[in-house]
């Protein structure tokens, strides 16, 4: 099991969003880009838009960061694209057998290490933006064409 992509193409479209922020972005170029299709695009920059980081007008082909890029960090898209739910990121299974030691303790024994990463995850998310992203897309264009 991983992390939903939503969080990868999420970051994606907020990158290419800025890369090519002098062309119209529709989701037929980001689905190029992302090489998926335009309709997973579309709901993806959908949640975007609800959370405040990109600026989407019905009926008008584009979008456009709504934030400066080094105000939208990577938890910011993280919690936008609905990854998991609030402290879900790791499932615990339900229903273990309580005659068995293991079964009757592993839920408690288990969730709060759960708790402690998923805020470590949490935090280092919090501190990348995604003009650190796009740096990064930047140099490593520059370095495949030299």
């Amino acid at each position: 099991m991983s992390i939903s992509t939503r969080f990868s193409v999420g970051i994606h479209i907020l990158s290419l969003l800025e890369i090519n922020k002098e062309v119209v972005n529709t989701s037929d170029y980001i689905a190029k880009s992302v090489n998926t299709n335009p309709a997973l695009i579309r709901k993806i920059t959908g949640m975007l838009k609800s959370a405040g980081l990109v600026n989407v007008r019905p009926g008008i082909a584009g979008a456009t960061l709504a934030k400066g890029l080094s105000d939208i960090t990577l938890l910011d898209v993280y919690k936008a694209v609905n990854v998991t739910h609030d402290k879900e990121l790791f499932g615990v299974h339900e229903n273990p057998n309580p005659a068995c030691p293991v079964g009757r303790n592993i839920q408690s024994a288990i969730e709060p290490l759960f708790s402690v990463a998923e805020l470590a995850l949490e935090k280092a998310l919090g501190a990348v933006t995604i003009e650190d992203v796009v740096k990064e897309i930047i140099e490593r264009d520059a370095l495949s064409n030299s």
